[in-house]
């Protein structure tokens, strides 16, 4: 039978430490009868020049990217095959790892499952977002998690004023603000105790930093709206998505955003469930029923 996934892209931590997981996983697909692809700099890293491949040309001829690593591998790989539409599994090989929810314990079992087409297909939604400046744009990119406007390196609070749809929605004073996506509420937006949402749910949730007033609180609002983040006094300010692309902001600048037209889409293996990754990954309660530890 061959594979539901015939050309397979290999996409790794760039550390020497992940040789033996590619190799190992390379060996895996070529017994599937799968064409291996290796990122050219996850090769580089490795020390293997075989197969290698630049994201434009995985993006142009892979039937699937696996990743092989943590959140921040999973996060530049999506960045770069967005537009291509390849497929991306994760299988994880870093800390806590929300979007790369393989165990490596349990990949050849995993991959084999999805190359024997026993898998699911979720997609997760983008932030498009624009810096402008005096009616023009400085930087144009794409989040998957989140966009953040910040203090920068002085310390100072910033004052911004935030609109959704036109419509003046606040003016504060604070370290800064997330606009977070559901992939991204696990992300940044948790540590500033911003909600989790649901990948289906259609929302953005706006979280503030450290606001200046105690009823400033974290709001989520529809993902077809138009967010408008604008500066009102700043010395020192940045804006950055999903901690790649970055932008030096100044008083009168502007951010906006809104969800874009296209998305990532996430491959999992059979039995996959977010609440299950939930509660393994944040360590909650597995079974409600368990009696309470004693003092």
């Amino acid at each position: 039978m061959p594979p539901a996934f015939r050309r397979v892209a290999l996409i790794g931590k760039q550390t020497p430490q992940i040789a033996e997981s590619l190799q190992i996983l390379r060996q895996l697909l070529r017994e599937r009868g799968c064409e291996v692809l290796v990122e050219r700099e996850t090769a580089r890293s490795v020390g293997d020049g075989e197969s290698a491949a630049d994201f434009e040309t995985i993006g142009r001829s892979a039937d699937l990217a696996i990743v092989l690593g943590g959140d921040g591998t999973m996060l530049s790989a999506a960045r770069n095959l967005v537009r291509h539409g390849v497929p991306l599994a994760g299988i994880n090989q870093g800390r806590v790892g929300f979007m790369t929810d393989i165990a490596f314990s349990d990949m050849r079992e995993s991959v084999g499952a999805i190359l024997d087409g026993r898998h699911s297909i979720e997609e997760r939604s983008l932030l498009d977002a624009e810096v402008r400046r005096g009616g023009e744009v400085l930087l144009r990119t794409l989040a998957l998690n989140e966009a953040v406007v910040g203090k920068g390196s002085q310390g100072r609070l910033i004052e911004f004023e935030l609109r959704i749809d036109g419509e003046y929605v606040y003016r504060l004073r604070a370290d800064g603000v997330i606009v977070a996506t559901p992939t991204g509420s696990t992300a940044y937006s948790l540590s500033a105790q911003g909600p989790i949402l649901q990948p289906t749910v259609p929302a953005l949730a706006l979280v503030p930093l450290n606001p200046h007033v105690l009823s400033a609180r974290p709001v989520s609002v529809s993902d077809a709206s138009v967010i408008e983040i604008g500066l009102l006094r700043a010395l020192d300010a940045r804006a950055h998505f999903d901690g790649f692309a970055l932008a030096d902001l100044q008083q009168g600048d502007s951010l906006m955003l809104k969800r874009s037209a296209d998305a990532i889409r996430f491959v999992h293996p059979p039995g996959y469930s977010y609440f299950v990754m939930l509660r393994e990954k944040l360590r909650w309660s597995e079974n409600p029923a368990s009696p309470l530890p004693e003092d």
